[in-house]
């Protein structure tokens, strides 16, 4: 499932893309064939992006909710697109691009009503200005739940996938099974610090990055996957050299040196 950087890529991709103008909205596949015929001509205002979820305001204050899940993707395109390839819930054409949407969790118009309580259903977001960084360490702080576990659950912090739980953690040498409710404030603090500069780091370069390039001795933007990471399957430590284990938390596979986080 891709993480909160991806999601925020998108918004800002599409923001520059297709703001202000009419955009052509169909459902090649069929299932969104009503929610299309709505948007379809209409102007988009403003695109948002909150954890793992996309919202489009439309003219006429339509508000279209995309959550990609596990197996949705983008697929960009200059105007004229390809013929739709695979089963594409939804297609957007703009003047110069277009791109299509196949097989979302989500694609849905819905009300103002719906929109508050999803948002209101959301954690903290390390990539907005107006996470509530006190209700997130506020349920952390409570929570006798592994830290490992609760980097996951989207209700206490909105976008934060497997990968970056793995790295934050071991950046910051936290074990992934200590309870929330040991975790003092300077080092929650200092975790959130770390997610908001790894997720800023994933929007600028759309991936992934928690190894510092000055390390790898090459710019972030020419780093392979195993040199982008630090822990997140890796085999040995990069501080001390020994295994990394691996075991089940939260229902993903957890990466993390118990021997260097305590």
């Amino acid at each position: 499932m891709p993480e909160g950087h991806t999601i925020h890529r998108v918004a800002q991709d599409h923001r520059q893309r297709y703001l202000g103008e009419p955009l052509a909205v169909s459902s090649p596949q069929g299932r969104f064939t009503d929610g299309a015929s709505q948007l379809d001509g209409k102007t988009l205002c403003a695109v948002d992006a909150h954890g793992k979820h996309l919202f489009y305001e439309w003219q006429d204050n339509l508000l279209l909710h995309i959550h990609l899940g596990l197996y949705g993707k983008f697929r960009n395109h200059r105007t004229p697109p390809p013929e739709p390839r695979g089963a594409v819930r939804m297609r957007v054409i703009s003047n110069q691009h277009a791109f299509d949407l196949n097989g979302p969790t989500a694609c849905e118009l819905i009300s103002p009503t719906q929109y508050a309580a999803l948002r209101a259903r959301l954690g903290a977001d390390p990539l907005r200005k107006d996470a509530d960084v006190e209700a997130a360490w506020s349920r952390i702080h409570r929570s006798r739940s592994a830290i490992g576990k609760l980097l996951l659950d989207q209700s206490v912090i909105a976008g934060v996938g497997n990968v970056y739980r793995a790295e934050a953690l071991f950046v910051n040498r936290l074990s992934p099974q200590r309870p929330g409710n040991e975790l003092s404030r300077k080092e929650f603090d200092q975790l959130w610090k770390t997610l908001v500069e790894m997720l800023r780091v994933g929007v600028k370069y759309n991936r992934i990055i928690t190894a510092d390039p000055k390390d790898v001795g090459k710019p972030a933007s020419r780093m392979n996957r195993d040199e982008r990471l630090l822990c997140y399957k890796k085999e040995c430590c990069v501080h001390c050299d020994r295994e990394i284990s691996v075991w089940d938390l939260g229902a993903r596979t957890m990466y993390a040196c118990l021997s260097c986080q305590q």
